[in-house]
């Protein structure tokens, strides 16, 4: 009896072990797709366990090398699936019943890079798809990116025409990606009972639905990083993870599109992966498709199956990432206070986007603005998360995001944040609010025609190219971007072929800016400098400006430090002059950017020319010293010394008072003025070389500052302060500009006046101990102790000098 527990224990590990057996074995049906009426087994997955054993096991093996959230994998899946289907049912010229595989000795595989970073970076492909063609395990050719059917089938025919020449047909007709048979293929009908029954199915019916919920709830959801690109989440695994869950979830995407059939059993299942496939029931499903897609319309959806994959592929694969789902942000429509433990579990640690105040109770700024505060969140509703932080009783967490004056107002996703400069009016807040929930949208995706219409809503847009080699590193550092854009310029990217012709673009990725249509490129091209994201951001703030930008309170500093600007005071009451005088001010700036682009290019030729010259120099010496030097020589482009002329307009009746106290102009009496302003030596011009005011119209605007820029005293200039103020002011910029040279004349002056002083003070000395005489000390007539007058005169004259040396009287 004591062995019966054993026993039975031993009974319950055989079931559990049978059942685990069963369950992995259901799991493992391998799953079979139709081409021209013919099973195909799925492509080979290669893994590093037996690569060294399936790369030589045959002549020729084509790979493709992808990662399952790439969207250009995604897209390329249906072309590469389809290739090889093609290829694996085509039979050789004059041997009709050869197998393919066997025949030419030639496979196709695939290697997921996320699941085997290590082998496809032993297989140098850096980016994805990369699809190989190796020859006895060495490496014959490689194409990276997506490639049309037709380039992936010249390699193909080339290698079997290689292997067994004269047995590949004159001309090849392809199949289109995602088509299950081959053109002018017919299938042959069988004429059983079931079959006609089932050829009236719809077609768009036998096409399987892929269940991305239901498969991907089944995964088990792996811990991963995510980027963002346009308006869908990518997962972006840890390399070298073994996770092929979510990998074979994604793939019935990218997959061929299986042809359904009708029910059978387990045995006619197994029959179909014989010869006699042809003659079975999806064999009249397929004639049914080829009829039904008569017509351009029809064959359009029948392709879409794997043209709309990706889409589905991205929500797929958002949902195997595992995030919790998102809630609705500000359900209640309040500002909501926040604590450090609350500030990190629902702010830093989250994607949502916040827009949050700090505050102390006390601050009366605060207490004006909050009525304001809790109207935006009224209005935010159900859109955007409305915060609010009190720093008395938060001060730790507030100075850890370096909150230096209340209020401070910021805006967060995630870990990054953002803070707004605007005024504090409800419209300011709200317009700020909406901007930043399109940012946090990610960057949007156009095509030309989107481009245009977007061009007619926004001053300043940046663009970013780029094409299927494009890296998932280029695509993160773009989505770090854009929360510093909030309320300055839209930033896109695109990869529509008229973009790149319209802007010639010819390497990718490239970013430029779009201001009036006018392209400005940013000149960096190399992978490093493309991701650095200060570098670039840096390149975004001198350039984020329209051409002729409105001067606010929150940008005016941007728009006059350091620059001569041309400064329009217009009276927007007045529509249509306001309208004729931004059209002149437009037509001024880009004329003017045109001249100061071909004077840089001259410039930059002249140069070039030198150098050329010195290095034809030195060769005709054959001076290799001098050459070298020559060679070496840099061209030198830059313009700090030069001041930039830049274009601005300015409300003139809302700046009434500033602009009469400054300028002494009051548009109401004088209408629409034009004035230059060079506010780094607080001066400006309001007149033209021959005493009139400058007005907005192009041709006086271009005239003046053409003279004021070869020579600013070309024109006399007036002052935005007295002269009392301006002599301090200079002084004052001098000591900023130059504070060494500055330092060195305060030393030296310090130093003479009290080289001056101790001279003084010497001279002082020296003349109160021998330049004059006192009577008391033997001067001329001045009587001794004893009454002498003393001995000058008596050494002069001789005698005792009217001294008495006999005894004295009583």
């Amino acid at each position: 009896m004591r062995w019966l527990p054993l026993f039975l224990g031993a009974a319950r590990l055989a079931v559990a072990a049978s059942t685990t057996t069963t369950t992995e074995a259901e799991d493992d049906v391998i799953e079979y797709t139709k081409f021209n009426d013919v099973s195909v087994p799925p492509l080979l997955e290669l893994t590093p366990d037996n690569w060294e054993k399936e790369s030589k096991a045959s002549k020729w093996l084509m790979v493709k090398h992808y990662s399952p959230y790439c969207p250009h994998c995604i897209d390329f899946a249906p072309t590469y699936q389809t290739l090889y289907e093609f290829y694996y049912t085509s039979k050789p010229v004059g041997s009709e019943n050869a197998n393919f595989t066997t025949f030419y000795d030639f496979r196709f595989g695939t290697i997921n890079c996320v699941a085997y970073y290590d082998l496809c970076s032993a297989h140098k492909a850096s980016s994805y798809p990369t699809t190989t063609l190796y020859k006895n395990g060495e490496q014959v050719e490689a194409l990276k990116g997506v490639k049309s059917m037709s380039v992936l089938s010249g390699i193909v025919e080339k290698a079997l025409e290689e292997t067994k020449p004269g047995s590949r047909p004159a001309k090849l007709e392809l199949p289109k990606p995602g088509e299950i048979v081959a053109p002018g293929y017919v299938p042959k009908v069988a004429a059983t009972k079931d079959a006609k029954e089932t050829s009236n199915v719809d077609s768009i019916k036998d096409v399987p639905k892929v269940d991305l919920v239901k498969d991907s709830a089944t995964v088990e959801q792996p811990v991963k990083d995510t980027f963002i690109t346009g308006n869908d989440e990518y997962l972006m695994p840890t390399p070298k993870t073994e996770d092929k869950a979510a990998d074979k979830v994604v793939e019935k995407i990218g997959d061929k599109v299986a042809d359904k059939t009708t029910e059978t059993k387990a045995a006619e299942i197994k029959a179909t992966e014989t010869k006699a496939a042809s003659k079975t029931d999806s064999s009249v499903d397929a004639t049914a498709k080829i009829e039904k897609a008569k017509g351009k319309e029809e064959e359009k959806k029948k392709s879409t199956a794997y043209y709309e994959a990706p889409a589905v592929a991205v929500a797929a694969a958002a949902s195997i990432k595992g995030n919790k789902p998102k809630r609705t942000p500000n359900p209640n429509g309040i500002s909501q206070p926040l604590t450090a433990e609350s500030f990190q579990s629902q702010v830093t640690m989250t994607q949502e986007p916040w827009f949050i105040k700090f505050y102390a109770p006390w601050c009366h700024h605060c207490q004006a603005m909050a009525a304001n505060w809790a109207q935006v969140a009224r209005e935010m509703k159900g859109r955007l998360n409305i915060g609010e932080v009190n720093c008395e009783q938060e001060a730790r967490l507030c100075k850890d995001v370096r909150v230096t004056g209340y209020p401070t107002i910021q805006f967060f996703r995630g870990g990054e944040r953002v803070e707004y400069t605007g005024l504090r009016g409800l419209g300011d807040f709200l317009a700020y609010a909406e901007k930043a929930i399109d940012i946090s949208k990610g960057v949007q995706d156009v095509d030309a025609a989107s481009f245009r219409a977007l061009e007619e809503k926004e001053e300043v847009i940046f663009v970013y190219f780029y094409d299927h080699a494009t890296t998932t590193e280029d695509f993160l550092a773009l989505e770090r971007l854009p929360l510093s854009l909030i309320g300055r310029a839209k930033l896109v990217k695109t990869r529509d072929p008229e973009m790149y012709d319209r802007f010639k673009i010819t390497t990718w990725p490239r970013l430029l800016v779009s201001r009036e249509g006018r392209p400005t490129y940013y000149q960096p091209l190399t992978p490093n400098e493309m991701r650095g994201t200060r570098q670039v951001l840096n390149w975004m703030k001198s350039v984020w400006l329209p051409i002729v930008p409105e001067m606010t309170v929150s940008n005016a500093r941007e728009i006059m430090d350091g620059k001569i600007v041309v400064l329009g005071l217009l009276n927007r009451d007045d529509e249509e002059s306001f309208n004729g005088a931004i059209r002149e001010m437009k037509s001024a700036a880009s004329e003017w950017m045109d001249k100061q682009i071909q004077l840089f290019q001259l410039e930059r030729q002249e140069l070039r020319n030198a150098k050329q010259l010195r290095i034809e120099e030195a060769e005709d010496r054959n001076d290799q010293r001098a050459l070298r030097n020559a060679k070496n020589i840099r061209i030198n482009m830059d313009r700090a010394d030069r001041k930039e002329i830049t274009f601005a307009w300015v409300d003139g009746v809302f700046w009434q008072r500033w602009i009469r106290t400054t300028y002494g102009i009051d548009v109401k009496d004088t209408g629409d003025r034009i004035i230059i302003n060079d506010e780094d030596n607080r001066r400006y011009w309001d007149q033209t070389t021959t005493g009139n005011p400058i007005v907005p119209s192009r041709t006086s605007i271009l005239e003046t500052i053409t003279k004021i820029s070869q020579n600013p005293l070309n024109i006399k200039p007036k002052l935005t302060i007295s002269a009392f103020e301006k002599l301090f002011f200079d002084i004052r910029m001098t000591f900023s500009e130059h504070p060494y040279l500055s330092m060195g004349c305060i030393l030296g002056i310090a130093f003479g006046c009290l080289s001056w002083f101790r001279n003084s003070a010497r001279a002082q000395r020296r003349a109160g101990h021998g330049t004059h005489f006192k009577l008391e000390e033997g001067g001329i007539g001045a009587p001794n102790e004893k009454g002498n007058t003393g001995g000058f005169i008596q050494s002069v004259f001789g005698g005792s000098g009217g001294s008495s040396n006999g005894p004295k009287a009583d």
